[in-house]
């Protein structure tokens, strides 16, 4: 089942990006936070479609979609 899940990394708003994917929270928590703390940490820069493109390659199988705009999101 596809769920949505916002991600937050940042102090900024423009930053968030939603995920439509059936992976669960735990398995995109397990993806992001290396690459998170390694940004925090040692300065690693990174950005959303690296995040994004992590967790492809780590679940290849599984479908993960990302909606980046800040506009209005509704789900019908």
């Amino acid at each position: 089942m596809m769920k949505a899940f916002e991600i937050n990394t940042t102090a900024w708003d423009e930053e968030n990006f939603t995920l439509f994917t059936d992976l669960t929270g735990i398995q995109i928590i397990d993806v992001i936070t290396p690459i998170v703390m390694r940004e925090r940490k040692f300065g690693e820069e990174y950005t959303n479609d690296d995040l994004i493109d992590a967790l492809i390659e780590a679940y290849p199988s599984n479908k993960v979609y990302a909606y980046q705009n800040n506009n209005i999101l509704i789900s019908i």
